[in-house]
């Protein structure tokens, strides 16, 4: 598979790059797109599952 890091797919995407855009831009395939933004997801509802003792 292609080797991208997920922040620069999400970030791309949250800074106004189209799906269609960001395909073009990084060679990516739309299930590429979507891996990133499922595995992203991931991450976020982890951190909010498992909250740092204070």
């Amino acid at each position: 598979g292609t080797r991208m890091p997920v922040a620069l797919v999400v970030g791309s995407l949250a800074g106004g790059m189209s799906f269609e855009d960001v395909q073009r831009e990084y060679d990516l395939t739309p299930e590429d797109i979507r891996a990133a933004l499922k595995f992203a997801s991931e991450l976020v509802d982890q951190e909010q599952h498992h909250p740092l003792p204070v």
